[in-house]
């Protein structure tokens, strides 16, 4: 087994810990669904990181290449599946076996935890690339990034519903065309 294969499965674990959370969170707001007063941005955000723990996976294919690998290398490319399992985490409402779920509440109790995960997922992203290549993202990653950071700080700082109301699906547009423009195939 190379050194990557062995690495990966600790990657995949978390991802899929992230996955879990919400696919499960999914369902059980809709197994709720008669008591949960909806509010549409956490569905579209959960949809936005499951979108982002794909797209991590997928990513991380090319480092199936490197043959050296340091526990400070390991630890900065496993803090990206960390940084994904937080935002599942936050973004995924808890859902209580009884009693009316609201999911507004919810998520502006969460908020600066969600955004700021998101903030520091970015982070890790761009040292991430400083060391295992020593050099910073290519310009139109770079430029993703920056919009990615637009957006959370947005969300961090504003309790106005309206703002979350337009950064949900903005999120997922930014995401997606981020994705179609750098990743639609797998990366060599």
């Amino acid at each position: 087994m190379d050194a990557f294969s062995y690495l990966s499965v600790l990657l995949s674990i978390v991802l899929g810990l992230a996955i879990t959370q919400l696919l499960g969170g999914f369902a059980a707001l809709v197994r709720a669904r008669h008591r949960v007063k909806m509010y549409w941005p956490v569905p579209v955000q959960m949809a936005v990181v499951f979108l982002l723990a794909l797209q991590l996976w997928w990513a991380l294919f090319p480092l199936n290449e490197r043959r050296h690998w340091t526990f400070a290398t390991f630890l900065i490319v496993l803090m990206q599946p960390v940084m994904v399992y937080l935002m599942a985490a936050f973004i995924t409402p808890d859902v209580p076996p009884s009693g009316e779920i609201e999911l507004r509440a919810g998520y502006f109790r969460e908020t600066r935890w969600f955004f700021g995960s998101i903030l520091v997922a970015l982070g890790v992203s761009i040292a991430k690339s400083v060391m295992m290549a020593g050099t910073l993202p290519v310009p139109a990653d770079l430029v993703g990034h920056a919009a990615f950071a637009a957006v959370a700080l947005t969300g961090f700082f504003s309790r106005n519903s309206t703002v979350h109301k337009v950064l949900a699906p903005a999120s997922l547009l930014f995401y997606a065309t981020y994705i179609a423009l750098l990743f639609v195939t797998l990366p060599q």
